[in-house]
């Protein structure tokens, strides 16, 4: 997203659980909402997304700027990864947010006593060194693409080509928020790159958890009528 304007007064007041994220909490998809709520990433007011529309909510996976929430953040997206039953043999992060997300996910899997190899992608090949675009593990078998949201899903189709260029399979693709909003055409953004190139897209959270989140929260009672009237304009159900 672009052009964020707005601040989130409600934001101090929602987030205060103690618990290990991991391993205690009920609904990691509302706690992850109420992390993202309370660390700035998700805010609610006036924004305008990349596509030119007039959003009431805006979420910015780079605002987890911190070790602590890195490590919380990665430990979301591997409960969500195991959640779902995606299986796949290595991480990777299209530059340049899913590199930190990747490894921060790899991290909390290893946690778990599943280690599994990652790797990321220059934005240009390296002529020196080792050279090539790729940095990390070599890309082989069943590779997961971690990142943050998928818009026009143009990361995502510069991954694929990239992963199998060296021989390897897409598996997947993990994100923190699913929008369910539309993409090209009047399919959501996530759906259609489900179905363009047949893989598998988790999600820690999706709109309809955000709308959970909202009517659970008195405090954020106010936000609920404007994000179902921009569900009702540019969603997908």
């Amino acid at each position: 997203m672009a052009d964020a304007r707005g601040q989130s007064p409600e934001r101090h007041a929602v987030y205060s659980s103690t618990l290990d994220p991991w391993t205690k909490m009920t609904d990691f998809r509302q706690e992850f909402l109420a992390f993202a709520l309370t660390r700035d990433a998700l805010r609610f007011g006036d924004f305008v997304t990349k596509a030119g529309r007039k959003s009431p909510y805006f979420f910015n996976a780079g605002l987890f700027s911190d070790g602590e929430s890195l490590r919380q953040l990665g430990r979301f997206y591997a409960n969500a990864l195991l959640a779902a039953g995606t299986g796949c043999d290595q991480l990777f992060g299209p530059a340049y947010k899913g590199i930190i997300l990747a490894a921060a996910t790899a991290i909390a899997l290893a946690e778990q006593h599943r280690n599994l190899p990652y790797s990321f992608n220059r934005k240009e090949a390296k002529d020196h060194g080792e050279g090539g675009v790729i940095v990390g593990a070599p890309l082989r078998g069943r590779v997961l693409i971690v990142d943050d949201v998928i818009t026009a899903g143009t990361s995502v189709r510069e991954s694929v080509d990239l992963i199998r260029a060296h021989g390897a399979t897409p598996a997947g693709v993990l994100i923190a928020l699913d929008r369910m909003e539309k993409g090209q055409g009047q399919k959501s953004a996530v759906q259609e790159v489900q179905e363009t190139f047949g893989i598998p897209v988790v999600a820690i959270a999706t709109l309809d958890d955000l709308l959970r989140f909202i009517a659970g929260r008195p405090e954020l009672a106010r936000r609920g009528p404007d994000v179902l009237a921009y569900r009702e304009q540019y969603g997908v159900h």
